[in-house]
């Protein structure tokens, strides 16, 4: 049986396929974790991901500061803005693709092997600005 634990995110940084940089979190392999996963991921002003979907789990962002974009759909022809405090649900096998027009966001996200079922769309990339 597994026990609470606390934990402070920055000790460990790793490169997502998606193209950003990743603070972990909470997660299988730190924690133990085997439904969830929260890492923090800063976007740099005028930072883009790579187009892509997570098909094998549903994502769950909470934008803590900033302002972010994201296109989503078969097609990536539907846009989003999102502001701190708000949150967003992205449903398993959905393409998307986040970025920053501005001030940079702080997400939240879920799955505990998060990258794992990262699937790239480069034939999407070019759908978006």
């Amino acid at each position: 049986m597994t026990s609470c634990q606390k934990m402070r995110p920055g000790a460990t940084v790793y490169a997502g396929k998606q193209g950003f940089s990743y603070v972990e979190g909470i997660s299988k392999e730190r924690m133990g974790a085997q439904g969830l996963c929260m890492h923090l991921l800063t976007i740099p002003p005028g930072g883009r991901a790579k187009a892509h979907k997570h098909a094998t789990h549903e994502t769950a962002i909470f934008v803590i500061s900033g302002r972010g974009m994201m296109a989503w759909g078969e097609r990536l022809e539907h846009v989003m803005e999102t502001g701190a405090g708000e949150m967003i649900y992205i449903p398993a096998d959905m393409p998307h693709l986040p970025w920053n027009p501005g001030p940079e966001p702080v997400t939240a996200r879920t799955d505990p092997h998060e990258q794992e079922s990262v699937v790239l769309l480069p034939e999407l990339d070019g759908l978006v600005g």
